[in-house]
């Protein structure tokens, strides 16, 4: 499964990867919109795991993007902010399969990937 992680702080980001990859999972880390898009454009990914809480960040363009590249893709939406709390985020973004709250726990975050990844994101 090959899985997309845009996450602003890398220690943070570098920790979801290694358990992801503990896993089973192929991770790629991005700590911002540049990077993510980058690998959007040459690679295609099965989840993406966004924080839609990064400053200076369009996570709507990010998740846009992976959907147009892979229909099929499930979309995990972290945050550590409590306005997409009401479900508004599953609106925003067709593809979004899972919301967590920051903090989220490796194993929480893991259980959500391998579910919708291998599923499909169905």
């Amino acid at each position: 499964m090959n899985i997309l992680v845009v996450e602003a702080v890398a220690e943070l980001g570098r920790l979801w990867c290694r358990h992801l990859e503990r896993q089973g999972g192929r991770t790629r880390l991005c700590p911002n919109e540049k990077c993510a898009i980058d690998a959007l454009r040459f690679e295609t990914f099965d989840v993406l795991v966004l924080d839609v809480g990064m400053e200076d960040t369009s996570v709507l363009a990010i998740s846009d993007l992976a959907t147009y590249r892979n229909p099929h893709v499930a979309i995990i939406v972290v945050t550590a902010k409590s306005f997409f709390s009401d479900g508004m985020i599953f609106d925003l973004i067709p593809n979004a399969r899972g919301y967590l709250h920051t903090p989220v726990l490796p194993d929480d975050l893991a259980a959500l990937v391998d579910h919708y990844g291998r599923s499909g994101g169905n």
